[in-house]
């Protein structure tokens, strides 16, 4: 199955310049962890809220005077919306990364959490539980 299929279309996105309050209020109101920044619809780097912990908070600087660009993930890995699952999984593990932008060349259509990964794997589990209990006896 093509990564496409599982992947969110719905991606939170923002400039380079927008401000780190900008960023950490786009995520409260998206509900989400992170925003990929993008130039031309293309992803240039990605913002975490644990990079908004580490790169702000924790170095005690200013956010009034903070950006996406300085605090961003540049180059964030991505894959080709024809990836499949298990190309998600190895980018993740190799580069302890939670989130990965789907890209098609270089426009960004999507992007796919290890969360979202994670319910995926739970359903599956789910619907074999349920072919299981189906042809067990009763007890």
């Amino acid at each position: 199955m093509p990564i496409e299929d599982l992947s969110r279309s719905d991606v939170v996105m923002a400039e380079p310049d927008a401000s780190v309050g900008d960023l950490a209020a786009k995520m409260d109101d998206e509900n989400v962890g992170s925003v990929v920044i993008t130039e031309d619809g293309s992803p240039v780097g990605i913002v975490t809220d644990r990079d908004l912990t580490v790169r702000v908070l924790a170095e005690e600087t200013d956010p009034i005077d903070q950006t996406a660009a300085d605090v961003m993930t540049e180059d964030p890995e991505t894959l080709e919306a024809d990836a499949g699952f298990y190309q998600a999984t190895n980018l993740m593990a190799d580069h302890g990364i939670r989130r990965i932008p789907i890209c098609e060349g270089d426009d960004l259509v999507g992007i796919i959490t290890a969360d979202d990964l994670t319910e995926l794997i739970a359903d599956e589990e789910q619907q074999l539980a349920d072919v299981i209990r189906a042809q067990r006896p009763e007890y």
